[in-house]
């Protein structure tokens, strides 16, 4: 069809990722007249019928976001961000490591490796939650764990009379799956006091901080570098991140308060 005068050319529509996100990349979402907050795109990526976001009401966005219903109307702007590395791992054993609502961040990653392997030796879901009822997508967790060809363990700090599951910190579960230190390529998402002693118990086990991936939260507000209330020393973390290399941040994340 023709191009009507004063218009740039039709462009071809992108990729479906772009569209809909990136796995580790992130979206605004607004609820006019509360706010703004930056939340996680968390589907499948190959599912292009809805956009995806897993939200837990922890401020007065989150719970406003949280009170809409089906045809309430919800600004959305992006996507944001970097993203998992997808393409390094092919010939790696793949670590995924969720702490809390991390998980979110990371299942598109799951959804991904799980319809393409692209050649990774190996991929295993370590995930951590308070307790039982704080677990995310506990029937989907049950799906993946029945696969013969991906390793879940699950942790919870404390249990119930009805959980016959591990009880312990996120890091205990780096006893219960094998991997090559040398040829390891981990990416985990969890909060900042979890990601150190995470990162501590990885760099003892011998893999270094340029094979491990982190996201990073902070208070995103603008999305395009401008405010800088996400500032990490030199870094925007709406810019240069969520996604990072530990070794790029590590030494930022060890300083208190900043």
């Amino acid at each position: 069809t023709a191009t009507p005068a004063g218009l740039p050319p039709e462009q071809p529509v992108p990729e479906q990722w772009p569209v809909r996100g990136k796995p580790g990349q992130f979206n605004m979402l607004y609820v006019f007249g509360v706010g703004e907050a930056p939340i996680s795109v968390s589907g499948d990526p190959y599912e292009t019928d809805a956009i995806v976001h897993t939200v837990r009401s922890v401020g007065g966005v989150s719970e406003a976001l949280r009170r809409m219903r089906r045809g309430d109307v919800l600004g959305l702007r992006g996507p944001y961000g970097t993203c998992w590395p997808l393409d390094a791992v092919a010939g790696r054993d793949v670590v995924l490591i969720a702490g809390g609502i991390g998980l979110a961040a990371l299942r598109p990653v799951v959804h991904t490796l799980l319809r393409e392997r692209s050649g990774c030796r190996s991929v295993s879901l370590l995930y951590g939650a308070r307790s039982p009822r704080d677990l995310l997508f506990p029937r989907q967790l049950e799906q993946w764990k029945r696969r013969n060809d991906f390793l879940v363990e699950i942790i919870v700090d404390s249990g119930d009379a009805d959980w016959r599951g591990r009880v312990g910190t996120l890091v205990n579960l780096l006893h219960y799956v094998h991997f090559d230190p040398r040829n390891a390529l981990v990416m985990l998402s969890a909060p900042e006091v979890m990601m150190r002693s995470v990162g501590r118990a990885l760099e003892q086990r011998g893999v270094s901080r340029n094979s491990v991936w982190v996201q990073v939260e902070r208070n995103m507000q603008c999305a395009v570098g401008l405010c800088g209330h996400c500032q990490l020393g030199p870094e925007l973390v709406c810019l240069n991140g969520p996604i990072f290399s530990y070794d790029r941040v590590a030494h930022l994340l060890a300083v208190r308060e900043l």
